[in-house]
């Protein structure tokens, strides 16, 4: 029988050679984003201070107009206590084009740049239609390999940017946010992200089945950077944010230094420059009258797309790299977040909704979460 002393040593060396055995398999297969994955853990609003950025410059500030009535409405109790139940750090409503409403809690403030999360998305989809209405994309229907060669052949030449922008690319993508090996993982920790997307395969033909993933829209991010002939934060720059009158410069963050951005996420920006975004879109992709974005490519956007979702039902709640939904007979479109970031649109009341935090409600319905029924409620009463 072993003495306890033999018995921790065999132990020792078992643990030992178990932690060398995973540090050499990380080594051999790449997989060194576990490393930053397991010293921060969680993603952040912060997220921009571990990583690379590229800039995305504003120009001539153009300040928000404040409503005869801001911040003289309190929000109902029951928003009030949703907010404060998943840190909400900041909240704003904007109506006629003015600010009504805003606040920041703990963690926030009004210049605090806040991590996007899969808000960035539909910052995408906006740099898409600039390139359409410019002629630098010819078609949504252009198969994608006119400008990825790796996606010329087989399957992959299926592919149409109609499709990323769906949802519908038919990759085999794992959009897993728990495990730490999955593709979303390295994606978000990782060092490069071209040699990561360009591994997948189509499963499904492409344009047939909606299902949330990453990949297409960073494959978006490659399309539009081919392209345009620059990176997607100086095209963002030049066409988006300096036209909308940004009062920040905002940071797109990148896999390694000069490297892609993480175009599906991880635009950093302050709360009142989110706004801006839905107030484009609520203007027909117009600001103060001059057109930016492709009407009809915006219009489309916020549409449901109707495709079956990967679980058999009709995608009635998601466009174009925006999320779409009817409550109380009004039809609502709106960039969402991870962590509860809303952009939020009611285009027949002319109303804008910002929510940044650091969590959300795990319920849904829909496929939308039910904090949405709490904004919404207190918008649309605060104009009554």
């Amino acid at each position: 029988m072993l003495s306890m002393k033999k018995y921790l040593l065999w132990m020792y060396r078992i643990l030992l050679l178990l932690f060398i055995g995973a540090n050499v398999y990380l080594l051999v297969s790449g997989k060194t984003f576990v490393y930053t994955t397991l010293l921060h853990l969680n993603p952040d609003l912060d997220d921009y201070k571990i990583f690379t950025n590229r800039e995305v410059k504003n120009g001539n500030v153009q300040k928000w107009p404040k409503s005869a009535l801001y911040n003289k409405k309190y929000l109902p109790a029951s928003c009030s206590e949703v907010l404060q139940k998943y840190n909400t750090t900041a909240f704003l409503i904007i109506h006629n084009d003015s600010l009504l409403y805003e606040r920041y809690y703990e963690n926030g403030g009004k210049t605090q740049l806040s991590n996007s999360f899969s808000v960035a998305k539909s910052i995408v989809n906006i740099l898409c239609g600039i390139a359409l209405k410019e002629g630098k994309i010819k078609s949504l229907d252009e198969p994608i390999g006119n400008y990825l060669p790796e996606y010329k052949e087989g399957a992959r030449a299926q592919i149409k940017i109609r499709h990323l922008l769906s949802m519908s690319s038919g990759l085999d993508w794992d959009e897993s946010y728990s495990s730490l090996f999955s593709p979303t993982t390295e994606a978000y920790y990782g060092t490069d992200i071209h040699r990561l997307i360009s591994r997948f395969n189509v499963v499904n033909t492409p344009g047939t089945v909606c299902a949330y993933k990453t990949i297409d829209v960073q494959l978006l991010c490659e399309v539009l950077t081919k392209a345009c002939g620059e990176s997607i934060s100086q095209y963002a720059s030049e066409k988006l944010w300096k036209k909308v009158g940004a009062a920040q410069t905002a940071l797109w963050a990148t896999d390694h230094k000069d490297g892609e951005e993480k175009a599906y996420c991880c635009f950093s920006a302050e709360a009142s420059d989110f706004a801006r975004i839905g107030q484009l879109y609520l203007d027909s992709g117009s600001w103060k009258g001059s057109s930016i974005v492709d009407k009809n490519f915006m219009k489309l956007s916020v549409k449901p797309n109707m495709l079956k979702d990967d679980e058999g039902n009709v995608t009635d709640y998601y466009g174009y790299l925006w999320w779409v939904m009817n409550y109380q007979n009004e039809n609502i479109f709106y960039a969402r977040g991870i962590k509860g970031q809303y952009v939020i649109v009611v285009p027949s009341k002319r109303i804008i909704i910002v929510r940044l935090g650091e969590d959300r409600s795990s319920e849904q319905f829909n496929h939308h979460h039910l904090e949405m029924e709490n904004m919404l409620d207190a918008a649309m009463n605060m104009i009554k």
